[in-house]
């Protein structure tokens, strides 16, 4: 064994861009915590907590990313050019969009800025990885997994606070994107699920991420038209039916090591909460309220866990080390 692999130094090049998705979970749980007080009455105070934690957290990665890119450029080429790993790197400009959204209320004028300089990444990740699939040979069906959905389906996210920073046009543009690619990108990864081997376990986490697009498709498009009609109906429900079909695997689930990529359950489960209460809000049946005091206290759960799972792998070394 190399006795220099575990200086900090060399765990600085394995700092996985993967990591950003905690702040994606992290984020989603605080914009749960407010809807769930402008709807149900919750304490503020913990949503409060949540979004200051998130906050730093994405600042403390970013630099962490940012000494790898200064220190360890090479390894950053690495992995944009990873097959999987090169998803993850939207997650960066998402973490700053869901930051904006929890921000929005209290602090506008920020929230406008982190806002504007994550929309405008988030459109240079969509293009470049959306360039790299259409251009590089390499790929085949087996590299589909729903990780695939971070960069493209992404854009979707940019309308719930676009809708008071922007015109409302480009609101539809990112929603539009996001929209149309997520249903050509569920077709791939649904053929791919369907007819090819199981995803690797360090991947089938990201199975969740397939609640996300429909979830967040909702909240965008509620947003957009300000009302609740059939076609907002379809996404949430097919959000739920995506949530209860998974749901009934949940075994598999527990039984499956830790990795960094469990990070995947968070924000999925965070989106459909939001999107629970915002169902109960509009629809004024309290049966929706109900269940997102349920998926309320699922995320928060697993937010926790995840967390303390994340802390103890890293203290073990398992994080910062080559896959």
């Amino acid at each position: 064994m190399n006795p220099s692999a575990n200086t900090p130094h060399e765990r600085l090049a394995h700092v996985p861009v993967a990591l950003f998705a905690s702040v994606m979970g992290m984020a989603g749980l605080a914009i749960a915590w407010t809807k769930a007080h402008h709807v149900a009455g919750a304490p503020l105070e913990v949503a409060w907590v949540l979004r200051w934690m998130a906050s730093g957290l994405y600042a403390f990665l970013l630099a962490l990313y940012g000494a790898k890119l200064l220190r360890h450029t090479q390894a950053v080429k690495v992995d944009w050019a990873h097959s999987v790993r090169m998803n993850f790197f939207p997650a960066m400009s998402i973490g700053l969009l869901l930051l904006s959204i929890a921000w929005a209320q209290d602090a506008p004028a920020a929230a406008f800025w982190m806002w504007g300089f994550a929309a405008a990444l988030h459109l240079a990740f969509t293009l470049a990885v959306m360039g790299s699939w259409i251009h590089q040979p390499h790929y085949t069906i087996q590299h589909a997994n729903p990780a695939w959905f971070i960069p493209v389906v992404g854009n979707i996210i940019v309308p719930i606070a676009g809708v008071r920073f922007a015109p409302l046009d480009v609101s539809w543009f990112f929603f539009s994107i996001g929209l149309v690619f997520w249903l050509v990108l569920m077709t791939i990864v649904l053929y791919r699920l369907f007819f090819h081997e199981p995803l690797p376990a360090r991947l089938t986490p990201t199975l969740f991420i397939l609640i996300a697009p429909p979830a967040v498709g909702f909240l965008a498009y509620v947003e957009l038209i300000d009302r609740l009609d059939g076609f907002a109906r379809v996404l949430y429900f097919t959000a739920l039916f995506l949530t209860l079909l998974l749901s009934s695997r949940a075994i598999s689930f527990f039984r499956l090591p830790f990795f960094i990529s469990a990070w995947a359950y968070t924000f999925p489960l965070a989106a459909l909460t939001i999107a629970t209460f915002e169902m109960g809000a509009r629809s004024h049946q309290a049966f929706y309220t109900g269940l997102g005091w349920i998926l309320l206290a699922v995320v928060s759960s697993a937010v926790g866990l995840i967390s303390f799972k994340t802390v103890l792998a890293s203290v073990q070394g398992k994080v910062f080390a080559p896959e």
